[in-house]
């Protein structure tokens, strides 16, 4: 097979076809939904594919078949039906003061009525929309297509002021609710996002949305699939090792099965341009609101792999609350492990879908804590230190980061008077260090605090914030915390430290090693 162009970053499905790009086929979803109903909403975190796949559906019922031959949809598609598009995109937007969502909207009202000749007869933006679809319609003869791409993007952007926030979903209420008024003139409609808020706060004047976020049939509509990775791309993917990509960069999950597991289609794009082993989804920018958000609700890190919520906790999205595991789901922080089905519906156990994603969550908890500090670079020196064995060096830097955290964050969040705090931090490094990390591992005889896995070794923390490093490593001692690991054939360190309430940082660090 021969090599092609790496389409990283690229949304417009026409350059992607017209210049040998390469393309995993996503035509055979869009004709099933297309065939089977006919409005529809998909929820999937940042850099996941939704722009391409609403511009696909666009080339689609535009009827610009040059573009889709060669494809699953091609020989079962009406080519001689073309639609008129009504596409709406917020991704590229910033809406958090008042006013913004209506100048945004209308001026893209005004760019969709002139390319069609089109006079509004209306004012007010809804009945704009409203008078576009129906004007559209008798214009082509045909039915219309309403896509929306990002259509959370004005909501999420102003989450931290409430009152904006609420004036901005009032208005997509008004306007989304259009859709249904003029249903005999749509042929299809398809809305995406990261976020599901709830359908009473947004769609309640659209409640005939079709929500496929978590439909087996559809859990690879975005993303690339193992499969994908040894077809498709075969050709990029020789003399890599494919264990490590998969440890690092496979694993979301919207319960298709292990088969229809996906990689997130721009990391990969990046990664297979750089054949570097690197945090790619992560420096594209992780929302500020997150980190901040899971800080103030002293949220362990560490606790998060192995949660387990019903299908309404991941749908509990909203203004004035957002549940933890639906903000950590949606983003893309959190996928679907397991599931099982209980009396009142389908239970799911979430976990990090690959090393990727657990490391850039812990890194962005680092930067919320102590703005001034690299995390980034913290933890490769981490990393460094316990590949050298040296231990004083790795106190150091954890003192040096603890006293770099300023103390009107303490003031604010009362975090230094709880030992999850410290235990926070002390995995939230060792995670973003890239690590294996296990936090409260079973013993028969107890759990221990933190277990770290180094190809050099392995090191057993016990944290305590009354007592002494002493009495740490003798509770290490006593209940055999170490012992679990002396099969593996590599030095097995103990480590017990302690806190300071009064200082806010580590009052003692002693290390034993076997």
């Amino acid at each position: 097979m021969d090599r092609r162009r790496l389409p990283a970053g690229v949304q417009n499905f026409g350059e992607i076809r017209e210049q040998n790009c390469y393309y995993v086929d996503k035509t055979a979803y869009i004709h099933r939904l297309a065939t089977e109903g006919k409005h529809y909403f998909l929820s999937r975190p940042r850099r996941f594919g939704k722009s391409l796949l609403v511009d696909t559906i666009k080339e689609l019922f535009e009827g610009n078949e040059p573009l889709f031959r060669g494809l699953a949809v091609h020989d079962r598609w009406d080519w001689a039906r073309r639609h008129p598009v009504v596409r709406f995109s917020f991704a590229g937007g910033s809406f958090g003061r008042p006013g913004r969502l209506e100048a945004d909207f209308a001026d893209q009202l005004t760019e969709l009525e002139d390319a069609a000749d089109l006079q509004p007869r209306y004012t007010t933006p809804a009945r704009r929309f409203a008078g576009l679809i129906k004007a559209l319609r008798k214009q082509a003869g045909q039915r219309v297509v309403v896509l929306v791409d990002e259509y959370d993007r004005p909501i999420a952007d102003a989450l931290r002021d409430p009152r904006v926030a609420q004036e901005n979903r009032d208005f997509l209420r008004g306007v989304y609710g259009m859709v249904k008024d003029c249903d005999a003139d749509i042929r299809f409609s398809f809305f995406t996002g990261v976020s599901k808020f709830s359908k009473v706060s947004v769609f309640s004047d659209l409640n005939n949305l079709t929500d496929i976020t978590l439909e087996p049939r559809f859990a690879a509509v975005c993303g690339y699939t193992e499969n994908d990775m040894d077809t498709v791309f075969a050709p990029e993917m020789e003399g890599l090792d494919r264990e490590a990509i998969r440890d690092w960069y496979n694993g979301y999950s919207w319960r298709g099965g292990r088969e229809e597991q996906v990689y997130n289609p721009y990391g990969m794009l990046l990664f297979l341009q750089s054949r570097e082993i690197r945090p790619y989804w992560f420096e594209t920018g992780t929302p500020a609101f997150l980190p901040e958000t899971l800080l103030e609700r002293r949220v362990d890190p560490g606790a998060l792999d192995g949660l387990v919520v019903g299908e309404a906790d991941l749908a509990a999205f909203d203004i004035l609350h957002v549940k933890t595991e639906a903000l950590l789901f949606q983003t893309g922080y959190l996928t679907i492990v397991g599931e099982e089905r209980g009396a009142a519906g389908n239970l799911y156990r979430l976990g990090h879908p690959n090393r990727e994603v657990r490391s850039a969550l812990n890194l962005a908890l680092l930067t919320a804590m102590a703005p001034d500090v690299s995390a980034a670079a913290e933890c490769s020196r981490l990393e460094q230190l316990l590949a050298r064995h040296d231990f004083a060096g790795v106190e150091r830097l954890l003192r040096a980061f603890f006293a770099s955290v300023p103390y009107q964050w303490y003031v604010d969040n009362d975090m230094a008077r709880h030992e999850g705090y410290y235990s926070a931090v002390f995995y939230s490094h060792f995670v973003g260090a890239g690590l294996d990390v296990v936090a409260e591992e079973s013993t028969s005889r107890g759990r221990s605090d933190l277990v770290v896995r180094h190809p050099e070794g392995v090191w057993v923390f016990e944290l305590k914030g009354r007592g002494d490093a002493g009495d740490a490593l003798a509770q290490i001692e006593r209940k055999g915390y170490a012992e679990k690991y002396r099969h593996l054939g590599l030095p097995v360190h103990r480590v017990g430290v302690a806190f300071s309430e009064q200082s806010r940082n580590i009052r003692a660090f002693e290390v034993q090693s076997a």
